[in-house]
């Protein structure tokens, strides 16, 4: 027996041994199919795969795969099948290569807890891709453009860890399934620019979901969005261009909403006046909806657009005539159906308004017989005080009559007949002609009600204390309450204890993998995890050690080490320079996994104790501002006298390159398109900007220098300044005049005034540089030719001559060059010499606007954006950031939280003026 013993235990343990031995050769051979099909930079065959760059394996002699990091790494290819054979992944990050060929199945990758695909050509997902990734938290595909048309994977509803899925431009199709709203850690859902349809799920209503992010559906969700008012955790909301229909909830719990984007959809109804109350509110759009009565306005500095097809009563803020007004809450009690909105439009309810009637002015008939309505009866008919017939036959209205309709005087006719009303009938005077038949429930207080016509209720049954059976004693009973609750104490107990706990885990410990690399969004195609340009979630070196000194990038206030820096530009090396400016160098940094930053060291100087405070004080509210069209600023560094600002990366260098220096630069000449669409770009930021002018915010020193293109041309404003706040929206600066000459307005040259229309003159000149391929300031052309500005003002005298002004590159056909027209002479209104005859920044939006969109382009990106809470001053935002236990976290690209700011604790103010020196 012991022999026998002996050699099962030896069988047993040969068995181990040889899947011990399996599992290693798999991981081996799946990395060098990967090898193979792939050929990812720093891999070769003559090093064991825990050496390969990106690759990281756990620390045991098994040597298993746990991430793999090659984003943007120029990969071409397909990926294995057998990808899930790396048993023990934890991070797969392949975004932003041109990967192509079906997904891989990741089924039954109990570890894994990051996947980002987005920004390839994948072609199709196979069923079951997701099952058994009980560990996932994050998912992102977005911006796989070819992919067969595929659904939301219903195995998804097992990865309950689940925080982020992204999946725009990815043609996912079908419905929204309800068991997203469920999931309990669901923060960020953005599948924008797909196909799916429906309605949004119940189950949303309490859900966690922070960022939700559902425009520009190609045929469009449907139905209502009440579903909203119970997102209490919502802080961003994109819906625009869908089929939504009905009012506007009320949205007053969702007091961590900044950015609510509902424009293009077919909304019916008056604006709720909670939704411009609440507390975190800057950006609202309700363009082209079927909105109806008061104009919206906020005094305290939300950016609100309502134009296009709404039915609004006036043209400007101001109250509704009253008998509009009792009219649009009638049409509130029926859910403001869509019937009624396309001839309810203006302040005069006796014009043209269906089913209306009037005498003179006064309304004296509504006929809603046989309109297919629901809902109930309102009591603001009763402000419709010449009122004579009132007709509601053959509806599905339910509810009561209203008592106060006996108030109307002069009514004659009231027809409700053929409804599901309910409740006890008003005495109206004898005078009128009342009509009820048809309503099974009327005279009773609700449908199935028991009450009788004359409003007592009438019940059946024995005394509540008695059962068909045997008695029990009053003791027993007693007994068996108390128990019962006692048990229910504790049990509310335990789980009010479980969802504060988990609350706050999510809220403050988000960030648990200290290896996910950082994933910057490509401007202009939300294909990447961030809307906002990108924020890491960590910045490490490559070295293997202890990661645990390395700050964590948590949307802004990120205080980070010299010794990074140095690791990831190579010591500031010569050749990671990408530009020399007046406030220092900028230097490319890159990361372990192969993602891209810009980090400017900025000039030496001895700083003081107040200039620390004010830069950290600068850097404390530049990193809160996001914006697609706003370079992001990530972090900054201080060591000694030495000051050094992170950014994200820009691939595509500046716009003085591609205008001035693109031959050298062997880059192709820019096309109208590109040249109007950057254009676009950088009045949507700008415009931005100056939302936020009236919490100090500035841009100042526009040239194409300070504007930046992404990898698909799309453009980003860099070098945007803190001014003083100064009354009236005017702002004064103490600093040198960046920049040329030729991008200054007349009274800034002169007087050191900045306001936002010295930046739309800056803006105008950059117009012409696009136009004309010129320079604002030659030296090598004759003095009457030299300064842009002053030349092409006299070119825009004559229409006739301004196809001679063109950049030759340019070559334009008919049609292109009645755009170039357009733009021409926006850019002249803009460069006027008064500022008071210059444009505001929204007008050159709304003229480049439509030139960008006849021409279609593939990315749909909007100029969504977050920043500061303007209603707060900036002192008081600053220090309500230091007190935060944590700071907001909408703009961060993983959604992880924050933790304590970085700011000194003592309140921080902003000085005078600035110099030179102070972070540009």
């Amino acid at each position: 027996m012991a022999a026998e013993s002996l050699h099962s235990l030896a069988l047993l343990l040969i068995l181990l041994l040889r899947a011990a031995g399996t599992a290693s050769s798999d991981d081996s051979a799946v990395m060098s199919e990967i090898l193979t099909k792939l050929s990812p930079p720093g891999w070769s065959s003559s090093q064991t795969y825990c050496k390969w760059k990106g690759v990281t394996c756990d620390s045991s002699s098994s040597s298993r795969v746990t991430a793999i990091h090659l984003a943007s790494s120029s990969l071409s290819g397909v990926l294995p099948s057998d990808l899930s054979s790396l048993s023990q992944l934890q991070t797969l990050s392949l975004q932003q290569n041109s990967l192509s060929g079906a997904l891989p199945s990741f089924s039954g990758l109990a570890f894994l807890q990051y996947l980002y695909l987005d920004g390839n050509n994948f072609t199709s997902v196979p069923a079951g891709a997701f099952k058994g990734l009980t560990s996932l938290q994050t998912l992102s595909l977005s911006g796989n453009l070819v992919l067969a048309p595929w659904p939301i994977p219903p195995e998804l509803i097992n990865s309950t860890s689940l925080v982020t899925f992204y999946a725009d431009n990815a043609n996912i199709v079908g419905t929204i399934p309800g068991f997203l709203g469920s999931l309990p850690n669901l923060l960020n859902l953005r599948v924008s620019y797909n196909n799916l349809t429906g309605t949004l799920p119940s189950s949303f209503g309490g859900s966690t979901i922070q960022s939700l992010w559902l425009n520009n559906q190609a045929t469009g969700l449907s139905g209502g969005i009440n579903v909203l008012a119970g997102m209490t955790d919502l802080t961003q909301v994109w819906l625009q261009k869908n089929q939504f229909t009905g009012p506007i909830p009320d949205l007053s719990k969702c007091t961590t909403l900044f950015d609510l984007q509902l424009r293009d959809n077919r909304f019916t109804g008056v604006v709720p006046t909670s939704l411009l109350a609440l507390p975190s509110l800057q950006n609202v759009s309700l363009d082209n909806n079927k909105l109806q009565g008061p104009v919206p306005s906020s005094s305290r500095g939300i950016h609100i657009t309502y134009d296009g097809t709404n039915s609004f009563c006036n043209t400007a803020p101001g109250p509704c005539d009253p008998q509009v007004a009792a009219l649009l809450e009638v049409a509130g009690a029926l859910g403001y159906p869509i019937t009624l909105v396309d001839s309810w439009n203006g302040n005069d309810a006796c014009q043209g308004w269906s089913a209306i009637s009037c005498q003179g002015t006064n309304v004296t008939t509504v006929t809603f017989s046989k309109r297919g309505f629901s809902g109930t009866i309102s009591p603001a008919f009763a402000n419709l005080i010449s009122l004579r017939t009132l007709l509601l036959n053959d509806n599905n209205l339910t509810g009561p009559i209203p008592d106060n309709l006996t108030t109307l005087t002069q009514l004659q006719v009231l027809d409700v007949s053929n409804n599901n009303l309910s409740g006890l009938i008003p005495v109206f005077p004898t005078s009128v002609k009342l009509t009820t038949t048809g309503n099974p429930f009327i005279g009773k207080l609700s449908p199935g009600g028991g009450s009788s016509p004359s409003g007592t209720n009438s019940t059946s049954g024995g005394s509540p204390g008695r059962s068909n059976g045997s008695s029990l004693s009053g003791g027993v009973i007693a007994a068996v309450v108390i128990g019962v609750l006692i048990f229910i104490g504790v049990v509310l107990f335990v789980l009010y204890k479980f969802c504060y706990i988990n609350r706050r885990h999510r809220k403050f410990n988000r960030v648990d993998n200290p290896e996910i690399g950082m994933e910057v969004a490509k401007n202009g195609a939300m294909n990447g995890v961030n809307g906002f340009g990108g924020l890491p979630s960590e910045l490490h070196s490559q070295s293997s050690g202890d990661h645990s000194d390395f700050p964590v990038f948590e949307g802004g206030n990120v205080a980070i080490s010299i010794q990074v820096l140095r690791q990831v530009t190579h010591n500031f090396s010569e050749e990671n320079i990408l530009g020399r400016g007046g406030f220092g160098v900028v230097y490319k940094g890159e990361l372990h996994d192969g993602t891209k930053i810009a980090v400017k060291r900025m000039e030496s100087g001895a700083m003081g104790t107040k200039g620390m405070n004010e830069f950290q004080a600068e850097i404390a509210v530049l990193t809160k501002v996001r914006h697609r069209h706003l370079v992001a600023l990530l972090g900054s560094c201080i060591n000694g006298d030495e000051r050094l600002l992170v950014y994200e990366y820009m691939p595509q260098g500046t716009l003085t390159q591609h205008l001035f220096e693109w031959q050298e630069k062997g880059y192709a000449p820019l096309t109208w398109k590109q040249r109007v669409t950057i254009a676009l770009d950088v009045a949507r930021g700008v415009e931005y900007l100056h939302s936020l002018a009236q919490q100090s915010f500035i841009h100042r020193d526009l040239k194409p220098s300070n504007i930046l293109l992404g990898d698909d041309m799309r453009a980003k404003v860099a070098d945007f300044g803190l001014v003083k706040n100064a009354p009236d929206g005017k702002y004064s600066v103490e600093t040198r005049l960046a920049g040329t000459f030729g991008y200054l307005a007349p009274e800034y040259a002169a007087t050191g005034r900045v306001t936002t229309k010295v930046d739309v003159y800056a803006f105008g000149v950059v117009l012409m540089e696009i136009i004309t391929g010129r320079k604002a300031l030659d030296d090598t052309m004759p003095d009457e030719r030299a300064h842009l500005v002053t030349w092409f003002r006299r070119v825009l005298i004559n229409k006739e001559n301004i196809p001679k002004a063109i950049d030759q590159t340019l070559n334009p056909d008919e049609e292109t060059l009645e755009s170039i027209i357009k733009v021409a002479e926006l850019a002249g209104h803009c460069t006027a010499r008064e500022p008071f005859q210059r444009p505001d920044m929204g007008h050159a939006v709304n003229i480049l606007g439509p030139l960008v969109e006849q021409w279609k382009p593939t990315s749909h990106q909007e100029e969504e954006s977050s920043g500061i809470n303007l209603h707060m001053s900036l002192p008081q935002a600053l220090q309500r950031w230091q007190a935060d236990e944590g700071t907001s976290s909408v703009f961060n690209t993983m959604s992880f939280s924050n933790t304590q700011s970085s700011i000194p604790p003592k309140p921080l103010t902003f000085p005078d003026s600035f110099s030179s020196t102070d972070c540009r």
